[in-house]
């Protein structure tokens, strides 16, 4: 009986394990690990292989993990180069010279240098280094003769330079698989990367279909159309992509009389066997074959666009005989001309038994098993009219204990397996509880059996004219309690909506542009946002679109103010929320950015200045900082010139005079980070103002001012301090950091401590203005307990209880981990219901998880518990766009090696200093203080130390009441309140 399974060829495998691959695995094990070269090299060694099992190795080592390892040595010292030189050239001299020719260009030319350069001269010259830089962008490609070559800064035989089949890949994208006139049409783009397509000229692109050996490839009808969108998307600059688009067309009839051929071959055998024939499934490939100016490339026809695309139908081309469209799990597309063999028809549920009951058309079976995934199970099997029909048993006990995802399959004694199709009305959902059991179709028709807590449905989703999109569908939890749709992106940012709830049925209204948050709204961030529903007694729900809504969901994009949003449904029935900026078209992709830099901003920059300030805080991603609190002191007194913030992904809205109660008529302009508008307002600006770095693009004139308020004095070391900045030869982010300080006019700093470490750090020489921090004025303001009132009500904290602030750094060495190294649960037991702890996560590391934590919003629920009713004890406050609100309304603060240290102890409130990875941060990133002496808290290593301390804080606090005043008056002398207006007065009002 046929498997599937491809057979082993001599010397594949041992014992069914792949040696080849499980030695690419080691080492690439190893090099993850960081592992010495020559570890990575004795892990794949060639012993004992056959010849073509070498070249495998070899191929693949030389372009994995032994390239990786040559690239990093590159980026930094010459030591290190030279000895990953010797040791590769030592390896190099047994590989195959075909092996080598294969090779990417890039990688070509940099083990022919290793091979044939002087190892000295090459580690100490530059060639490796900008080799490993070619590799991570395009080529550029030069045409010489009828062959085509790469353009790359060493010397070598021209011959190596010529690129070959691992350079022409084509590259594809599929943006439509439907079904015209009962044809299969499919439409994307496809080109070479490097080669320009202008015109249909020299231009063709031909989709072929594959099939099994013995049966005729199939070359669809395909013609070139204009498709910019694939010069918008590319991913390099200077290429004009815009006739790369295709529209190929497959009738049915080429598919079927290839699979006949087959099919009768097939059904011979059987027949010499006494076995009647089976009808047979028949898989074809599609590839695209380019000639384009020369070049020829063939490839897979890959990568769908999301949504639709990802789930095209079938066409039925006789009784029994489907032609599907389908993609394999690395995103290439095949075309499948398929029998139905076995099909479900019904669905019975009585007690602790589910029965499948279904039809063998043309088959008459009496005895053989079904198959749910890897599970053989018993099936009866009645002969009936036009073939066999089938009952499949199954018990609800041990369905629920599987719990996962299982394709039905059917044998019948003497036949091959056949998958169990079925359609939208043969669907069934079988309620147990909290638990269900569903039997559903997947995007290939085939029935899948499943067991898990119940899952809402969306079984409808309307767009309104506001921008809005209403969710309703049926969710059969038995508990009646509140629920809410939460959203979430990869990046851990969460939002959470109430839905209203009838019986079974739900319904939620989700405005993109007006999400809740602390007390405002935004607009979602730019990406892919999951849906789940969160509440109840079980843990969050996953949502999935109704099959039956699938055809006619509105996949469209909604344009709402200057972003764009989408509502599709990928992997077949996942419902995801796309939000994106809506980017005009002269700004998109490579071909845009380089446009802007390379010949819109150097011409505005040669025209005159306007009066006008530039905001940038945070990069643009919030409305806060010492821009926020300048912005606002020229607002109050009336300074009426321009001023433009530049809002990164629609983050937030800069408030007008009137927002801040400042009286109306001043109005802020708001230009999107990387428009052409960012552009022109940095190019002719008079003022900037940024506590970050700017742009890499952006270069100060002589008659701007560029203000740089940094976002902090340093705890940990910064700019030209750390450990990677010092070696030889320097990294290209000391060039970047150097070209960022030439930039700067004057520098912001909190004390002459902060001045030194900065002006060094950073290899400044210019003008220092020791103010302190505006953006610590609001901490000891005469109305600060009006302002804490208000955040505090943005919070949702009730009066009267104590917050304490945790506020760690990121980790260099650890920035996916999102673990919250507090107990919350034993914080709340020890605190008890008086505290409140404010979680904030930093931007750089993976966004805060943990059991308990809340963002709190309208609709923020609790996990059921003693305190159900009370306000959550721990709530995530990273996404709060500005510290010093929540350093305002702390009343203790926890952290470690963060600089909000120096802002705090402008308040004098009490410091804890949680170092649980103190050694290893002060050896991997180094600090400027010594904590163990300096700090003005206690220093603790255990999480319920921290704890203990919290709750003793008064009685701790005057321990460190001389070290703290002492802390103070070195590193915070100049935060008294009015650090804002002396920055006004000396950039704005000179002579004041």
């Amino acid at each position: 009986m046929a498997t599937g399974a491809t057979p082993a060829q001599a010397g594949d495998s041992v014992d069914g394990v792949d040696v080849v691959a499980d030695r690419l695995r080691a080492a690439q094990d190893l090099y993850d690990r960081g592992e010495p070269l020559d570890a990575l090299i004795a892990a794949v060694n060639s012993h004992g292989l056959s010849r073509a099992e070498r070249r495998r190795l070899h191929a693949e080592a030389l372009n994995g993990p032994l390239a990786l390892r040559l690239e990093s040595a590159a980026k930094r010292d010459a030591t290190r180069l030279r000895q990953a030189i010797d040791l590769l050239r030592d390896y190099l001299a047994g590989v195959d010279p075909a092996v080598k020719r294969a090779l990417p260009v890039a990688r070509r030319l940099a083990y022919h240098l290793v091979e044939n350069r002087d190892p000295a001269a090459l580690a100490e010259g530059g060639e490796l280094a900008g080799l490993v830089a070619a590799t991570g962008e395009p080529v550029k490609r030069v045409r010489r003769g009828l062959a085509w070559y790469a353009d790359l800064p060493v010397e070598a035989p021209a011959s190596l330079f010529r690129l070959r089949r691992s350079d022409l890949v084509p590259v594809t994208e599929v943006s439509d698989v439907s079904w015209h006139d009962g044809r299969l049409r499919v439409t994307g783009h496809a080109y070479l990367v490097g080669l320009s397509v202008r015109s249909r000229r020299l231009n063709r692109a031909t989709v072929v279909l594959r099939g099994p050996r013995w049966v005729p490839p199939i070359t669809a009808r395909t013609r070139r159309v204009y498709r910019p969108e694939a010069t918008y998307g590319a991913a390099e600059p200077g290429c004009n992509y815009d006739w790369a688009g295709f529209v190929a067309e497959v009738r049915p009839w080429s598919l079927r009389w290839r699979a006949s051929i087959r099919a009768a071959y097939h059904g011979a055998k059987r027949l010499l066997r006494r076995r009647p024939a089976v009808p047979d499934t028949t898989t074809w490939r599609a590839d695209i074959v380019i000639w384009s100016r020369g070049a020829r490339a063939t490839g897979a026809v890959r990568g769908p666009v999301m949504g639709r695309t990802e789930r095209p139908a079938g066409l039925r081309v006789r009784p029994g005989w489907w032609v599907r469209p389908a993609w394999t799990s690395d995103r290439v597309l095949q075309i499948v001309l398929q029998p139905t063999r076995a099909e479900l028809t019904g669905v019975v549920h009585e007690g602790d038994q589910i029965e499948l009951k279904g039809f063998l058309p043309g088959t008459t079976a009496t005895k053989g098993r079904a198959r749910l995934g890897g599970h053989r199970i018993a099936a009866d099997f009645t002969p009936a009219e036009g073939g066999t029909s089938f009952s499949v048993p199954l018990a609800v006990p041990a369905l629920m204990k599987e719990r996962d995802a299982r394709r039905l399959w059917i044998e019948p004694k003497g036949d091959p397996a056949a998958p169990v199709m079925m359609d939208d009305d043969a669907e069934t959902r079988i309620g147990l509880d909290r638990s269900e059991v569903t039997v559903l179709r997947d995007r290939r028709d085939r029935a899948v059996v499943s067991a898990h807590r119940v899952w809402p449905v969306i079984t409808s989703a309307e767009w309104g004219e506001d921008g809005a999109l209403t969710l309703a569908g049926t969710y059969h939890d038995p508990d009646p309690g509140p629920r809410e749709l939460v959203l979430r992106q990869r990046a851990g940012l969460t939002y959470r909506l109430r839905l209203t709830r009838s019986g079974p049925e739900f319904s939620v209204r989700v405005a993109p542009g007006e999400m809740p948050r602390f007390g405002t709204t935004v607009a979602l961030a730019s990406g892919a946002w999951s849906l789940s529903v969160a509440g109840g007694k079980g843990t969050t729900a996953p949502l999935r679109v109704d099959h039956r809504l699938l055809d006619t969901l509105d996949e469209g994009v909604h344009i709402v103010g200057d972003r764009e949003y989408r509502l599709v449904a990928t992997r077949f029935d996942v419902p995801v929320l796309v939000a994106a900026e809506h980017v005009p078209d002269d700004e998109k992709g490579a071909v845009g950015l380089w446009s802007m830099r390379r010949v819109h901003y150097p011409a505005e920059r040669r025209r005159e200045l306007r009066d006008a300030t530039v905001y940038v805080s945070f990069d643009g991603r919030s409305y806060s900082d010492s821009a926020r609190a300048v912005y606002e002191e020229r607002l109050r007194r009336g300074d009426d010139r321009e001023h433009i913030w530049v809002v990164k992904d629609g983050a937030f809205v800069p408030p007008d005079s009137a927002a801040l109660g400042l009286g109306p008529g001043i109005t802020p302009r708001v230009v999107r980070e990387g428009s052409r508008e960012h552009y022109t307002a940095l190019a002719r600006s008079r003022h900037i103002l940024t506590n970050t770095l700017m742009p890499q693009w952006f270069r100060a004139r002589e008659d701007q001012l560029c203000v740089q308020m940094w976002h902090g004095s340093p705890l940990k070391r910064v700019g030209g301090d750390q450990r990677h900045m010092t070696r030889e030869p320097r990294p290209p982010a000391w060039y970047r950091q150097a070209a960022e300080v030439a930039n700067w006019d004057l520098l912001v700093t909190q004390s002459p401590w902060a001045s030194q470490i900065l002006r060094r750090a950073f290899g400044y020489g210019g003008e220092i203005l020791e103010s302190g921090y505006p953006r610590n004025d609001v901490l000891v303001s005469s109305d600060q307990a009006e302002l804490a009132a208000a955040v505090r009500r943005d919070l949702g904290v009730p009066a009267g209880k104590r917050v304490v602030l945790y506020a760690p750094t990121w980790r260099d060495h650890d920035r996916r981990n999102s673990s919250v190294r507090l107990d919350l649960a034993e914080a709340r037991r020890v605190l008890g219901r008086d505290h409140v702890l404010l979680v904030r996560g930093h931007t750089m590391q993976a966004a805060p998880a943990s059991t308990g934590l809340v963002v709190p919003g309208p609709a923020s629920l609790v996990r059921p518990g003693p305190m159900t009713h009370e306000y959550p004890f721990a709530i995530d406050v990273t996404t709060y766009p500005d510290m010093a609100d929540l350093l305002l309304i702390a009343d203790v603060l926890i952290t470690d090696y963060s600089s909000v240290i120096f802002d705090f102890a402008v308040t004098r409130r009490p410091i804890i200093f949680f170092g649980y990875d103190l050694e290893r941060y002060r050896n991997s990133r180094g600090l400027y203080l010594d904590l163990r002496t300096e700090a003005p808290g206690p220093l603790l290593a255990e999480a319920a130390d921290v704890i203990e301390a919290v709750r003793l804080i008064d009685a701790l606090a005057g321990d460190y009441t001389d070290r703290y005043e002492e802390f103070v008056r070195t590193y915070v002398p100049r935060d008294d309140g009015k650090a804002t207006a002396r920055l006004v007065d000396h950039v704005f009002t000179p002579g004041a």
